[in-house]
């Protein structure tokens, strides 16, 4: 069995190259490399085609049983303690982490394998918590793809990883401007369904069941008036409270599960 390299100064340059990636969203976008931490997550990115560089592992905390069934990176590096905690983005650590390759996001590149697709647009969403929520909720209806229009981050945050709980790297997502992802859903012969409060309908009257694309933006300012002038229906979650709107990722949950049961799932 090959020795595999030990590092155990937090002052290693490569140590200090992955706590870069893990705080500098330029630099993961330049180097195209972000860093992945936990089991779980590990197992997404894996299962979901990602490239993993390298292998990280503090065998101080990981365990015996994970340990036995490592994935399989270009090279594996054993670290102390006192490295893993230095790279590590959370509580609870498990002993595990690793740099990875990230894939392309071009909406060119998107593969709807099915006739009928259902796709959820989220509009310059900004909070990482936020962007996990829908990524969660979009694996959990097993839609065709997620579409950010108009990112203003990069997908590989740390933030973003740990609160989609790994589910950025089992999602179909692309990434484009407003007008790039209206073109491709019009192209696709794809219906447009704004989440908006003015000329709506509510949203259980709505006919879900062909192409769709429900389209949602942010809680403080709503969607821009291009995808309004674009919509095919605009839909609204009748409020019985005091509140006119809840957090974005739970309308967009309620509205994609609506579609799906009128598809029949």
């Amino acid at each position: 069995m090959e020795e595999r390299k030990i590092i155990t100064s937090t002052q290693n340059s490569l140590v200090k190259q992955v706590a870069q990636l893990k705080e500098k969203s330029r630099l993961r976008k330049k180097t195209g490399q972000f860093v992945i931490e936990g089991k779980r997550e590990l197992e997404l990115a894996v299962a979901g085609g990602y490239a993993l560089e390298t292998l990280f592992i503090c065998e101080g905390i990981i365990g015996d049983g994970f340990s036995q069934t490592l994935p399989v990176a270009a090279e594996t590096i054993l670290i102390s303690k006192s490295v893993y905690e230095k790279l590590a983005h959370r509580g609870g650590t498990e002993g595990i982490l690793a740099l990875a390759k990230a894939k392309s996001h071009a909406l060119e590149d998107i593969m709807l394998t099915t006739e009928n697709p259902l796709i959820l647009v989220a509009e310059a969403p900004e909070k990482p918590g936020n962007i996990g929520a829908l990524l969660r909720t979009a694996d959990a209806a097993n839609i065709d793809a997620v579409i950010i229009a108009n990112p203003k981050g990069d997908l590989y945050n740390p933030n973003i990883i740990r609160s989609s709980v790994g589910c950025v790297f089992t999602n179909t997502i692309a990434l484009g401007t407003t007008e790039g992802v209206i073109s491709f859903l019009n192209d696709k012969g794809i219906g447009i369904f704004c989440a908006s409060l003015s000329a709506s309908k509510n949203y259980v009257e709505a006919t879900l069941t062909g192409p769709t694309a429900i389209v949602v933006g942010t809680e403080a300012t709503g969607l821009s008036s291009a995808w309004l002038s674009n919509s095919q229906e605009n839909l609204i979650i009748p409020m019985q409270g005091h509140i006119d709107s809840m957090n974005v990722s739970v309308s967009a949950a309620i509205l994609i599960f609506e579609a799906k049961r009128q598809r029949g799932f």
